[in-house]
């Protein structure tokens, strides 16, 4: 006997509030329920259609129907799903079966269950700046959906639409509201890969490109400017412009990497380390006025770190970002106190080193070779291959000219 499902609405016992949504799942006459996480009013629910509300009237709230909508839908298909599969292969089951199975592949092919399983697979990876990232995006995804969870199976071009216009409506930039739908694009993927959805093409109406942005690099003149700053009155603007001055030194070096360089990073006049985004290995000629960094910090650095970033025992992770967080809010007050046109970050200086490099007529291979460019795109644009000593001249030629 085939099982009717309904979808029922349940009034809150306290007024004003939104009241429950649930599935009354009928076979053999036995009438079972199954609760959801949806809630809406009394005056957004169509009793007779056993469907939501949705105004005309462009809102958040109107986002959010749509959304329980959508939910409730995928949710209905899912639970046939089961019903056919079970009539498929036994001829006496139950409306508790039913619920049972369903809940089963409902806690299997969640989004949220998927991307916290990849987190973690990218975590033992140790790629954990990755890691941090799915972790951004599930948590705005989540906000976006009020906290509920959603089956992979219910993830169309609409949600992902509807997802872009919430992220915009936030203030999002949209190299940001990309970066989140690459990553779910990722994830998504992956799943289908698997055989855990089919697919649907969901990210084919939202941007996931790459806008240009806001030029973050400083000329030659402003870090002259920033190098001899007196900055004796604080000691924390003076560290902050300091490391900021040794990623530039070594050729834009992430904030990450110089947080993880030790002692041993240091032989026969060369600073080598791996970068810990792509583990690409990189070797830069040690200048005079890196040791004056070092020289200067020594004192505070734990073995066997090289700076004074991760001095504590624990998640040297969290170390870093804050210390990192520290260093890009004085920053910004020195730019302040410079009037440069921008703030400044961390970042600005990989930025400023390329820019000056490609003033001071340094090829744009070597440029590309110095950063240490790993892409695909970078690849086909830089084929020649640059020697280390050509780079270090042209570092030696930057740093001269300060």
């Amino acid at each position: 006997m085939a099982t009717s499902f309904k979808i029922k609405f349940r009034p809150s016992t306290v007024e004003g509030r939104e009241g429950s949504l649930y599935f009354q799942v009928i076979h053999k006459r036995v009438i079972r329920q199954l609760a959801t996480s949806y809630k809406v009013s009394s005056a957004e629910w169509y009793a007779d259609r056993e469907a939501v509300v949705i105004p005309q009237v462009v809102s958040e709230r109107t986002f959010r129907l749509q959304s329980i909508s959508d939910g409730l839908h995928w949710d209905l298909q899912r639970l046939k799903q089961m019903d056919s599969g079970l009539a498929l292969r036994q001829t006496d089951y139950s409306a508790d079966d039913v619920i049972a199975a369903f809940q089963q592949q409902l806690a299997s092919a969640s989004l949220q269950g998927y991307l916290q399983q990849a987190i973690a697979r990218l975590r033992r990876l140790g790629r954990l700046g990755t890691a941090d990232g799915f972790r951004s995006t599930l948590n705005s995804f989540m906000r976006f959906r009020d906290g509920e969870d959603i089956v992979l199976d219910a993830i169309d071009s609409n949600l992902m639409q509807f997802y872009e216009a919430y992220l915009r409506r936030q203030g999002i930039s949209r190299n940001t509201s990309s970066f989140y739908m690459r990553n779910l694009r990722t994830v998504y993927n992956q799943a289908v890969e698997q055989g855990l959805t089919p697919q649907r093409h969901p990210f084919a109406r939202v941007y996931t490109g790459i806008d240009k942005t806001v030029k973050r690099a400083i000329t030659a003149m402003q870090m002259r400017h920033l190098k001899s700053l007196d900055l004796s009155a604080s000691p924390s603007q003076a560290f902050a412009r300091d490391m900021f001055m040794f990623s530039f030194y070594t050729r834009g070096m992430s904030f990450v990497d110089m947080a993880f360089l030790t002692t041993d990073s240091l032989r026969n006049g060369r600073l080598s380390y791996s970068r810990q985004k792509t583990r690409q290995p990189l070797t830069v000629k040690w200048e005079r006025e890196m040791q004056e960094i070092v020289d200067r910090y020594v004192h505070l650095c734990r073995p066997p770190y090289l700076l004074p970033i991760i001095t504590e025992n624990g998640d040297a992770r969290m170390q870093y970002q804050r210390v990192e967080h520290r260093v890009n809010y004085n920053l910004k007050v020195i730019s302040r106190q410079l009037h440069f046109p921008h703030l400044l970050t961390t970042y600005a200086a990989r930025h400023s080193w390329a820019s000056i490099a490609r003033s001071k007529n340094v090829a744009t291979p070597v440029i590309s070779e110095a950063l240490g460019h790993d892409s695909e795109k970078t690849t086909e644009i830089y084929l020649a291959s640059i020697d280390t000593a050509q780079v270090d001249r042209a570092n030696r030629k930057i740093l001269s000219d300060l």
